[in-house]
């Protein structure tokens, strides 16, 4: 196919016109280019509309896709913030049973030191008790002892049965 001056011609026919546009067609062979050139036109169409139609979908399936995705962030974000309100409320418990334990623990301490205060002295009463009952141990003898140390031992007793 060529076209010269105004002229359209294939192996088979000419198209002619003139410069101003207009064509006559004269042959079969023309009409047959003519048929083909529309065959193309309309294969082409038909490619342009399914390569349209094709990228549509692929954008709707990658919306589909967003979406699913925030969908499926906004629902992990709920779990982690629930997640997190638990573990906060867990904290504050384990904070207010700490509190309590130290003032348990202060509690304690203080109960042990007057306690270590009070056995020291106590102590101290026996070893002068049985500095005297061991000056009269010959005069008594042992049962005085027993007796003695029985006195000294239940106030001991009775003090360490009442702080715990």
């Amino acid at each position: 196919m060529t076209l010269s001056g105004g002229t359209f011609s294939s192996g088979s026919g000419t198209l002619s016109g003139s410069s101003h546009g207009t064509h006559s067609f004269g042959s079969e062979g023309d009409m047959e280019l003519q048929a083909r050139m529309e065959l193309k036109r309309k294969r082409r169409m038909e490619s342009n509309r399914e390569s349209a139609k094709r990228s549509r979908q692929r954008k709707q399936q990658h919306l589909d896709d967003l979406n699913s995705q925030v969908d499926q962030m906004r629902t992990t974000k709920q779990q982690l913030i629930t997640a997190l309100n638990i573990t906060t409320q867990n904290y504050a418990a384990a904070e207010a049973q700490n509190s309590v334990l130290r003032t348990q623990t202060i509690e304690l301490d203080s109960r042990l030191s007057a306690l270590r205060g009070i056995i020291y002295h106590m102590n101290a009463n026996q070893v002068t008790n049985a500095a005297a009952i061991n000056a009269n141990y010959d005069a008594f003898g042992a049962s005085a002892w027993n007796s003695g140390m029985q006195m000294v031992q239940q106030p001991i007793d009775h003090m360490l049965y009442q702080c715990f």
